[in-house]
Formats: structure tokens, C-alpha cells, sequence
């Protein structure tokens, strides 16, 4: 594919786009790093993620994935240890899970854990809450039907949520995916935000929405550019 020239990525700052199918074209052209890059919408909302009713925190399947296989660990007393081992899991643990987690050995991208044993994880709210591995029944890694909710996760399921600032910064995809793989993916990440929307808002909810790589320039979506 083309590479664009530094006057050509510093044009695409001063542009909106409105078509959605050009703009990934585009984003597409900006991947020109030696490896493959991941893709990433960042969307600006207007909301204030210090109240309770204007916090978006959510899980959304993504028709292609996006591209990364996720290393799953389950929290989880013994005699549930085979149905998640049957159902996909990397790490399957009970206390010796929880010592691991205390000498801050995390090996996993995503853990499940069953309501039971909540209470013991309780404490490592700050250890695993900063790194977004904390379980919550919200966004369903509190669960006692594993083979579900580890076939979800296993097939793309994953969480996403608001910085302190009100900004979602979310995956998409990979810069090898096709056009129309990144085009589906965006479409339903998008109505997954919108559909959220959290009761709080009041007024205009997106205020900007803007795509890149992850070397790339940032571009920016017409925010009627899904309707």
C-alpha cells in the first residue's frame, strides 16, 4: 500500500472525515511501521466520570476480534477447576491463584472469578483495580457459569470504559485487518458507546471521535459520520 509523505499526515490533521470507508482507507495508509499495528479509536464524551450516573463501563463483542489472543486466569474453588479448563482457560487457581497475585506475579490479560471467592480478592483492589483487572459482575467476570463466560471472552468478549477525563481509548483491530473487517468493528464498538450512553448525560454526548495506529497521526471522524 502507499505510504503518505510527512506534508500528506500533517494535511490529515486539518481534515474531518465524513466517509467512513475513506477514512479507514486512509488510516490503513498510515500504517508504516515495521510491525503490524494495533488500531485505536479514541472518543471524547461529555460526561464526568466523578458521578455515579455519568460512568460508562461496559463489555463488547467485536465481529473480527481484534486481533490479540487474551491469556484468561479463573479464580475459582477446586471442584470448578475442570469445566474451566475444559472451557479454555490459561490459569486456573484458588489460593495459590491469590498468592501469586500477592507477590505480584499477574501473568494474565483478563480474570475471571466466581462470586464465592470475591471476598478474598477484595483487598488487591489496588493492585489489580490500575490495571483494569479487577472482576466486577458489571462487567461480567464475576460469574458462576464459566464455559459461557469464558467462551464469550474467548471469541473477542472484552471490557472497555471512560479514562478520568471522560475519554474512551479502545482497540479496534490490527492495521492487516481489511477495510470492511475495521469498518464492521468500528460500526459496533460506536453503537456499543451510543447505546450506553450513561443516564447522567445531559445534552450532546459524543464530542469528538478521532481513529489512529499505533504510530500513526490521529484522524478525525464527522460525528455524523454512523448516521
Amino acid at each position: 500500500m502507499r505510504k503518505l509523505s510527512r506534508r500528506q499526515k500533517e494535511n490529515i490533521k486539518n481534515i474531518i472525515y465524513s466517509d467512513l470507508k475513506e477514512a479507514i482507507t486512509l488510516l490503513k495508509q498510515t500504517a508504516t511501521a515495521k510491525f503490524v499495528e494495533t488500531v485505536e479509536l479514541h472518543a471524547n464524551l461529555n460526561i464526568n466520570p466523578k458521578y455515579a450516573d455519568q460512568q460508562l463501563r461496559t463489555t463488547v463483542s467485536l465481529p473480527n476480534g481484534i486481533g490479540k489472543e487474551v491469556r484468561i486466569a479463573v479464580l475459582t474453588n477446586e471442584e470448578n477447576f475442570k469445566e474451566a479448563e475444559d472451557a479454555g482457560a490459561n490459569i486456573i487457581g484458588s489460593d495459590d491463584l491469590i498468592e501469586e497475585i500477592t507477590q505480584g506475579t499477574i501473568q494474565f490479560d483478563l480474570l475471571i472469578a466466581t462470586p464465592n471467592m470475591m471476598p478474598k480478592l477484595a483487598k488487591f483492589g489496588r493492585i489489580l483495580g490500575p490495571k483494569g483487572l479487577m472482576p466486577s459482575p458489571k462487567s461480567g467476570t464475576v460469574t458462576n457459569t464459566l464455559k459461557l463466560t469464558l467462551t464469550e471472552f474467548k471469541k473477542g468478549k472484552f471490557e472497555y470504559k471512560t479514562d478520568k477525563t471522560g475519554i474512551v481509548h479502545v482497540n479496534f483491530g490490527k492495521s492487516n485487518f481489511t477495510t470492511s473487517q475495521l469498518i464492521e468493528n468500528l460500526t459496533v464498538l460506536y453503537k456499543s458507546i451510543e447505546q450506553n450512553r450513561p443516564p447522567g448525560v445531559k445534552g450532546k454526548y459524543f464530542k469528538s471521535l478521532f481513529i489512529c495506529t499505533t504510530m500513526g497521526p490521529s484522524i478525525q471522524l464527522d460525528l455524523d459520520i454512523f448516521i
